[in-house]
C-alpha cells in the first residue's frame, strides 16, 4: 500500500512539475508529509502538511461533522495542483462534498481538465472560482465537450476557453445550451468566436433575448440575410451582453431604463398571452452550422 502510494504520487508530481509555481519551494516537502501521513485524516496529520492549527481544527471539525471518510488523498490532489493552503481551506467550505470523494476521483477529474486545455494558470483559477466542477464525472465533462465540438461546431480552443470562463457550464441542461447557440447564430448572426468573446454561456436566454429584441425593436440590430449582411452595423455581442443594464442602455440601446422595462413587461404579456408568439421568429427555415444539418428549433 505505501509503495502504491508512492508511486502514485511520483506520477501526479511529474504530472505537474513543469506547472506547479516555482513560488512554493516548500511543495516538495508537503507532498512527502501527505503520503507520508496517507489515510484517516487528523489534526497531526494536517499540521504536519503545512496547515496552522486554527486551518487544521477547522478541516477536522467539518471532516467530522460531515461524517466523512475522505483521507488526506483529496487535500494532496489539490496540493499538487499548486493551490496554497488558504485556497484549499475555502475550496471545501464552498464545495463540502468533496469530502466524500476519493482522492483518485479528485485526481483524475483535474487531469482531465487538464487534457482539455485547463493548463498552468487557467485550471488553478476554475477549481478556485468554482471548486463543484470536480464534483462532476470525467465522462459527462467529456460528453459535454463533444457536443460543444460536434453540435455546436465550436474549435477545440474555443471548448477550453469557455470552460475557463464559464466552468458552471458542465451542470448546464444541454437542451438549453443548444438552443442559446441557435437562437445566437440563426436569429442574430452571430458566429461561435462572438460568442466565446461575449461570454453566451454565463447569460440567460431571457436576457439574450430581451436585450436583443429591444435592440431590434428601436432599429439598431438586424439579423443578416443569407449572404450574412445587414443594411445596419450591428453592435458585437460582447458589447452588451453580460455588461450591466445601466451602460447597455446609456451605450448601446441609447434608451431609459423605464423604456426597457414597459418593452419587457409588453413583451412578456404577449408571450403570455399567445404561447405560440416568440419575439423575431417571422421565419421557419433551416440553418447549418460548418458542414453540419442544423436544424433551427422554434421556442414554443
Amino acid at each position: 500500500h505505501g509503495r502504491h502510494n508512492t508511486r502514485h504520487l511520483v506520477i501526479h508530481r511529474e504530472f505537474f512539475s513543469a506547472h506547479v509555481p516555482h513560488s512554493a519551494p516548500q511543495l516538495d516537502r508537503q507532498l512527502y508529509t501527505a503520503h507520508r501521513c496517507s489515510g484517516q485524516l487528523d489534526l497531526h496529520s494536517l499540521l504536519e502538511m503545512g496547515f496552522t492549527e486554527t486551518q487544521a481544527e477547522h478541516l477536522y471539525s467539518t471532516f467530522n461533522t460531515t461524517q466523512s471518510k475522505m483521507g488526506t488523498s483529496v487535500l494532496t490532489a489539490l496540493m499538487v495542483l499548486g493551490l496554497n493552503h488558504s485556497t484549499i481551506v475555502k475550496i471545501l467550505d464552498r464545495n463540502p462534498a468533496l469530502y466524500s470523494l476519493k482522492g483518485d476521483q479528485v485526481q483524475q477529474r483535474i487531469e482531465n481538465l487538464w487534457k482539455l486545455g485547463l493548463i498552468e494558470g487557467s485550471i488553478q483559477r476554475v477549481v478556485s472560482f468554482y471548486p463543484q466542477i470536480l464534483n462532476v464525472p470525467v465522462k459527462k465533462v467529456n460528453a459535454l465537450s463533444h457536443f460543444l465540438r460536434d453540435k455546436c461546431v465550436f474549435t477545440a480552443q474555443q471548448v477550453t476557453d469557455i470552460l475557463r470562463d464559464t466552468p458552471e457550464i458542465v451542470e448546464h441542461n444541454v437542451g438549453d445550451l443548444e438552443y442559446k447557440v441557435q437562437y445566437a447564430y440563426f436569429r442574430m448572426g452571430a458566429k461561435q468566436a462572438d460568442m466565446v468573446k461575449a461570454k453566451l454561456f454565463r447569460v440567460s436566454l431571457e436576457e439574450l433575448r430581451s436585450r436583443h429584441c429591444f435592440l431590434e425593436h428601436r432599429g439598431l440590430y438586424q439579423t443578416p440575410n443569407k449572404k450574412g449582411q445587414t443594411l445596419i452595423i450591428n453592435p458585437k455581442l460582447k458589447d452588451f451582453l453580460g455588461v450591466p443594464e445601466e451602460m447597455f442602455l446609456t451605450e448601446v440601446a441609447k434608451a431609459t431604463k423605464e423604456e426597457f422595462a414597459i418593452f419587457c413587461r409588453e413583451r412578456k404579456e404577449a408571450e403570455t398571452e399567445d404561447p405560440q408568439y416568440s419575439e423575431g421568429e417571422e421565419e421557419d427555415d433551416k440553418g447549418n452550422l460548418g458542414q453540419i444539418g442544423y436544424n433551427r428549433r422554434r421556442k414554443r
